[in-house]
C-alpha cells in the first residue's frame, strides 16, 4: 500500500470515528462490521458487545422493524425513517435514520446506517400526548400496596420541604411519575416542569441547562438517570446545580443502589450527596403484586374514557398469570403489553388468556407454548455440544416453524403473537431458508 493509500485509509477511519452522527454497518448476515464512537454513545453499547451478535440479539425493536435489517432484506435504501427501540440494558433509544444497501459487482454485501439521536427530543415532544391529559398527581399513581403508600407519603413530604430528591428504582417502575407528582404537590405555584434526559455525551448540554436555570425563575428540574451521564459531565452537573438558585425544586433518578454505583465508578458521590436530602426507593412490581390489577383497571378505565374501547374486565386466568409473573420491565412492560392487547382486540369486553401475545404466555409458563417440547435442544452431554451459532439457528428454526404452524402459516398473526413486525419475521424466515 502506498503512502497516499495509507493516508486515505487513516483519514477515512478518523472521519468515521469522529463524525457527529451514528454510523452502523452490517454484513449480509446482519453482523456488525462498523460501529463508530457516536453510535456507541447513542446506543449505550461498545464494539465488544455488538461485534459477535446480530441486531435482533442486541436490541428489542418491539413491534417496529429494524431499519438496517429492512434494507438488508429489501436491497433498497430507506431515508428519513424514525426508529424507537431498546438496547440490552433496557435503555430506550429513538433515532432518525438514513440507511443504504451496500453492493459490489451487483451483489448485496451488507447495509450501512447513518443515525441522528432524537431520543431526548422525542420524549420532550411526546410528553403532552401521554395517555391521560390530566396532570400526573399522586392521585393518578397506583399505590395499593403498603410499600407504594409509603413512597407516596415520603414524596409528599419532599414536595412540602422543597429539598432535592433522589428517586431510586429499576427501569419502568414509574420514577418519572413520582417526580411529576412531587412537582404538582409543591406549595409553590407557577413552576414549570422540565426533564433533563441524561443520555447525552455532548458537553454543551450542561451549559444549556445552566442557562435555563438562570433564565427560569422557578422550575422543577427532573434529571432522569444521572448515572448514565459520563463522570466528567456528572462533575459539571454538580457544579451547575450548586450554583443555581434555591428557588428551584431539584429531582434526580438512578437505576441502582447508589452505594454500588459509587463503588463501581458509575456515580459521582458529590452528585449523590446533592440529591440525597430525600432518597426514595421505588420497589419493583414483583415486590408489590397488590398494585398489578389496580394498575390494569386504571389503564382500562383510561382507555375507555379517551378512546371509547369496549374492554372493561379481566378474567381469573389472566389475573393469575399477571400476579404470578415477575415483570422484569415493571409497570412499563405491563403498560406496553396492555397497549398491544387493546390495539389487537379493540372490540372484546373481557381480557382472556387467548388474547395475550404468544411470547408473553411462553415467558409466564416457562415452557414452549407449542404442542411438543423442544427436548432436542437440551444439552445432554459434553460430547453432544454443537457450535453456538448452529444451536441458536436450529432452535430459532424450530420455534418459528411451530409458531407458523400454530397460526396456519399466517405471517401477520404469527408476527403479532411473537411481538415483532411482519418485516422482522419475514427477514428471519428468509435468513433461515438460506
Amino acid at each position: 500500500m502506498s503512502t497516499n493509500d495509507t493516508l486515505v485509509a487513516i483519514c477515512n477511519q478518523f472521519a468515521v470515528d469522529h463524525a457527529n452522527i451514528g454510523i452502523h454497518a452490517v454484513d449480509q448476515n446482519g453482523r456488525t462490521i462498523i460501529y463508530n464512537r457516536k453510535m456507541k454513545e447513542i446506543e449505550g453499547l461498545n464494539l465488544e458487545e455488538v461485534k459477535d451478535r446480530s441486531l435482533l440479539e442486541l436490541f428489542n425493536f418491539d413491534t417496529n422493524e429494524s431499519t438496517l435489517l429492512n434494507v438488508l432484506q429489501s436491497g433498497q435504501p430507506s431515508l428519513h425513517v424514525k426508529q424507537t427501540y431498546w438496547n440490552r440494558k433496557d435503555m430506550e433509544i429513538t433515532t432518525m435514520n438514513d440507511t443504504y444497501p451496500v453492493y459490489y459487482a451487483d451483489k448485496l454485501l451488507g447495509a450501512i446506517e447513518f443515525a441522528q439521536d432524537i431520543t431526548a427530543l422525542e420524549k420532550y415532544v411526546l410528553q403532552p400526548l401521554r395517555r391521560t391529559s390530566r396532570p400526573m398527581t399522586f392521585d393518578q399513581i397506583t399505590a395499593e400496596s403498603d410499600t407504594m403508600k409509603s413512597v407516596i407519603s415520603t414524596a409528599k413530604k419532599a414536595a412540602d420541604a422543597g429539598l432535592p430528591v433522589l428517586l431510586i428504582g429499576e427501569t419502568g417502575v414509574g420514577k418519572d411519575h413520582i417526580a411529576e407528582g412531587i412537582h404538582h404537590a409543591s406549595p409553590v405555584a407557577d413552576r414549570i416542569f422540565h426533564t433533563f434526559h441524561c443520555l447525552h455525551t455532548d458537553a454543551d448540554v450542561i451549559q444549556r441547562l445552566e442557562q435555563l436555570l438562570v433564565e427560569q425563575p422557578d422550575m422543577t428540574l427532573f434529571c432522569e438517570r444521572i448515572d448514565r451521564l459520563s463522570i466528567p459531565l456528572q462533575q459539571r452537573l454538580v457544579h451547575v446545580l450548586q450554583q443555581a438558585s434555591t428557588s428551584h425544586q431539584f429531582i434526580a433518578s438512578i437505576g441502582d443502589d447508589p452505594v454500588e454505583l459509587i463503588a463501581s465508578g458509575a456515580l459521582v458521590k458529590e452528585l449523590y450527596y446533592f440529591f440525597a436530602s430525600f432518597a426514595i426507593r421505588i420497589p419493583p412490581l414483583r415486590k408489590r403484586p397488590e398494585d398489578i390489577l389496580p394498575f390494569v383497571q386504571a389503564y382500562i378505565t383510561s382507555r375507555q374514557e379517551m378512546l371509547g374501547t369496549a374492554l372493561s374486565a379481566v378474567d381469573d386466568e389472566v389475573t393469575e398469570l399477571f400476579e404470578g409473573y415477575s415483570w422484569p420491565g415493571n409497570l412499563r412492560e405491563l403498560e406496553l403489553l396492555l397497549d398491544e392487547v387493546s390495539s389487537m382486540w379493540a372490540m372484546e369486553e373481557t381480557l382472556t388468556e387467548e388474547m395475550l401475545p404468544l411470547q408473553f404466555r411462553a415467558k409466564v409458563d416457562g415452557t414452549s407454548t407449542t404442542e411438543s417440547q423442544p427436548s432436542d435442544f437440551l444439552i445432554q452431554s459434553e460430547s453432544k455440544l454443537v457450535p453456538l451459532d448452529r444451536y441458536l439457528r436450529e432452535a430459532e428454526t424450530y420455534y418459528l416453524e411451530k409458531a407458523m404452524k400454530l397460526h396456519e402459516g399466517n405471517i401477520t398473526k404469527t408476527a403479532n403473537a411473537l411481538g415483532m413486525s411482519r418485516q422482522n419475521l419475514q427477514y428471519r424466515l428468509k435468513k433461515l431458508q438460506n
